[in-house]
């Protein structure tokens, strides 16, 4: 995986940091694991806008992705590595052998050939999905279930992982990509390794109209409404607008917003919080 900057022949291209697709072997998605994929535009069934600043987009595919890793001891080979456009990261295919083929999110440095499987007794390799019980600490984890047999919905994103820090009765000790310490049952599963696509992060999109094509509408600052619009805002000529928040006077910096839930309890150390440079 690596980034390329494009020689500036247009100003579209002047600040353009693209993937070089590298590890990409398959340009043709397995035709059973797709399904359509409708565009809402931001409005509810009445027509009514319900969310700003999305519309347009390419057409997309939705590929369907095994979440839960539910076959257990059967071994599956690595047919491709392939783009999705609904996620940041590289998905692969595996063919079972009992014929079956299922998408899983690909691990960094899951290969082509490569032989992977699931379940209880299996190696902590790249790309296995074993019980948080079965796998050594400080091991690094990604596509992390939170109720066991649910599906993974932790670490799924490019370059994202977490790390099994220690083991507590039932419970597992993982530390999140947020930095959040938090317990997880140690019968659910989770895949060995770091979430492939690391040099996402790198990526520049170099012009407006490429957000555009991801579906993404112009967002309008709040500095730059009327007050009857934004409290941040009105104003003679160029005013500050105040504390930042939101449209709906929520504080945007510093302000938690996380409510009680049931789940604080598994919560041993909460995220860090990034101090604002004075």
């Amino acid at each position: 995986m690596a980034v390329k900057k494009i020689k500036p022949v247009t100003p579209g291209q002047r600040h353009k940091i693209a993937n070089t697709f590298e590890e990409i072997t398959s340009s043709k998605p397995e035709k059973s694991l797709l399904s359509g994929k409708t565009k809402s535009g931001g409005r509810n069934n009445q027509g009514r806008m319900t969310m700003r600043y999305i519309g347009g987009g390419h057409k997309q595919k939705y590929r369907i992705i095994d979440f839960k890793r539910d076959k257990d001891l059967i071994p599956g080979i690595v047919k491709t590595i392939e783009y999705d456009p609904n996620r940041t990261a590289r998905i692969a295919l595996i063919v079972y052998k009992d014929g079956e083929k299922r998408y899983i999110i690909a691990p960094n440095g899951l290969k082509v050939g490569q032989e992977i499987l699931s379940g209880k007794g299996v190696a902590p390799e790249i790309g296995n999905a074993l019980f948080l019980s079965e796998i050594p600490l400080g091991t690094i984890i990604n596509s992390i279930e939170l109720q066991p047999g649910k599906g993974s919905e932790i670490a799924r994103s490019a370059g994202t992982y977490a790390q099994l820090v220690s083991k507590e009765g039932k419970y597992g000790i993982v530390k999140m990509p947020s930095g959040e310490i938090r317990k997880i049952l140690v019968t659910c599963k989770a895949t060995i390794g770091t979430v492939s696509n690391s040099d996402h992060a790198l990526e520049r999109s170099g012009k407006a109209g490429r957000s555009r094509w991801l579906g993404r509408r112009p967002r309008v600052r709040g500095v730059a409404m009327n007050p009857v619009d934004h409290p941040m805002g009105g104003g003679e000529g160029r005013s500050s607008g105040g504390h930042p928040r939101s449209r709906n006077g929520v504080l945007a910096k510093g302000f938690r917003t996380r409510g009680k839930k049931d789940s604080d309890k598994f919560i041993l150390e909460r995220r860090k919080i990034k101090k604002r440079k004075k």
